[in-house]
């Protein structure tokens, strides 16, 4: 259901703005904010009740202060949690459970009962609840999406390729519920047209029409070619009517997350994080890549074994293989693999690239194949579709040479294709067994995107964009989303 607005004088076309249901997006992120923790808390004190008795009525007296959390969550802006990315959200979250964790656990010494606490419990619960209440939010947050009732309407001023650069993402990416309606430019030739999928209504000035109707109160600037003086202005005359207004500055291809402005007596700054430099965010890294490869390694290793005695079945030759990479600082490092290819793979593939100028084409702009002439029969297509052909890489990882997440270790002729500007980039950080490119797009993704992702990753990386990107890739691999 939309609202369709009264037509801007000199506008071609009615701005239509979906009906906003706020109340009812906040209460439902509560009301499951408030259940999840409900469970893990009742699961966590289950489990402990197996070992022996507890105190059952002091643990439900302590049942109302769970309402700390959608306090915290209010001010760390969680309720809704529009303009949040996915590793700014699963922060922000991990951060209000801590909080209401160590304000309980104060709480229980203030009012003398911490001795009458089971610690396995509160530690538990807190554990739980950092790995369970992400995932709920984001089902709920999905269930919203689905029903229309997520996001908030907003417009975009400027209709030229920053403006349609902007819209064509957020309607990409509806989980950071901004959804834009409608462009302005004072460039008439636009009007009536599309930019990037919101029509181009009317002019600058116009905007203020959209905003005064209450429906509306979200613009984001995307002119950066302005001058300081006509910026100025544009916020100052068109922009002041709406409550949240984003400028998008002439800063294209540096850090966007992690971002702080910065009051330097009256001069505005910017504070870019860079993560990368970060001793101390390297050892979290390969903390979290030792926690989660060493006993991965010994669950998945006879499953690893299993697959290549079947591919040895099927295709003559050894069942893994190994294959020269690059890795940090440019090091060739040995990636392992079950192998997925006929033995004389190459030879295969330039006679049926010859033979299909259509699969010339495909095998230029993706450097993969989807009817691929060198896939091993029967067992290779299916180690592909789930990626498990990747997994001997976990030695790789507890080696050093890979990370569980990071750019792919393409082979060097993929990496031919790219610019020695974007390889350098690259080279900064380790390999990875998944990343964003990998549960974005996939075998769908060009070279182009494929440099766009990894950039991305690159330039704004932090152990919260890992941690979401490892479980985005247990989605991604179970429904074997995109792979061939």
């Amino acid at each position: 259901m939309a609202v369709a607005l009264q037509k801007p004088r000199h506008s071609r076309e009615t701005v239509f703005v979906p009906h906003q249901r706020p109340v009812v997006v906040v209460g439902l992120l509560i009301l499951s904010d408030l259940l999840t923790l409900a469970i893990t808390g009742l699961a966590a004190y289950w489990a402990r009740r197996q070992f022996g008795p507890l105190e059952t009525d002091l643990y439900l007296r302590f049942l109302p202060s769970l309402l700390l959390f959608p306090l915290g969550g209010l001010y760390a802006g969680l309720y809704p949690g529009y303009a949040l990315s996915p590793a700014e959200q699963l922060r922000s979250t991990f951060r209000a459970i801590t909080w209401v964790t160590l304000i309980l656990v104060a709480a229980s010494f203030l009012l003398k009962v911490g001795d009458k606490l089971s610690r396995p419990v509160i530690l538990g619960w807190w554990l739980l609840s950092v790995f369970v209440l992400p995932l709920s939010r984001s089902l709920v947050r999905a269930a919203l999406i689905r029903t229309s009732l997520w996001g908030h309407p907003v417009v975009v001023l400027g209709a030229a390729k920053t403006g349609e650069a902007v819209v064509r993402r957020l309607l990409s990416n509806p989980g950071l519920g901004l959804r834009p309606v409608a462009c302005y430019d004072d460039d008439s030739t636009k009007h009536g047209q599309s930019c990037g999928g919101a029509p181009v209504v009317g002019t600058l000035r116009q905007a203020a029409t959209v905003a005064q109707s209450g429906k509306v109160s979200y613009v984001i600037i995307a002119m950066p070619g302005l001058s300081r003086e006509r910026l100025t202005y544009v916020v100052e005359q068109y922009a002041a009517v709406f409550s949240h207004v984003i400028i998008i500055p002439d800063l294209l291809g540096l850090t966007s997350l992690w971002v702080s402005a910065r009051d330097i007596q009256g001069v505005l700054g910017l504070e870019l994080q860079q993560n990368l430099l970060s001793a101390w965010n390297h050892l979290l890294k390969r903390t979290l890549d030792l926690v989660i490869a060493i006993p991965a390694l010994f669950m998945v290793g006879p499953l690893i074994l299993i697959l290549g005695w079947l591919v040895k079945l099927n295709s003559p030759g050894p069942g893994f293989y190994a294959q020269d990479r690059e890795g940090l600082n440019g090091d060739r490092i040995r990636v392992w693999k079950l192998r997925t290819m006929v033995p004389d793979a190459e030879t295969k593939l330039n006679a049926y690239l010859d033979a299909n100028p259509n699969a010339r084409c495909e095998w230029d702009k993706h450097m993969k194949l989807k009817d691929d002439p060198r896939i091993v029969p029967r067992v290779g297509h299916l180690l592909r579709r789930y990626s498990l052909d990747e997994l001997p890489q976990i030695w790789n990882i507890i080696k050093g040479e890979m990370s569980l997440v990071g750019p792919r270790p393409f082979p060097y002729y993929h990496l031919d294709r790219f610019s020695p500007a974007f390889r350098a980039l690259r080279r900064k950080v380790l390999p990875g067994l998944t990343g964003l490119w990998q549960v974005s797009a996939r075998s769908e993704g060009d070279l182009g995107i494929q440099q766009e992702l990894d950039t991305y990753y690159i330039r704004n990386w932090s152990l919260w964009l890992d941690i979401y990107l490892l479980g985005r890739t247990v989605t991604a691999v179970l429904c074997g989303e995109g792979a061939y």
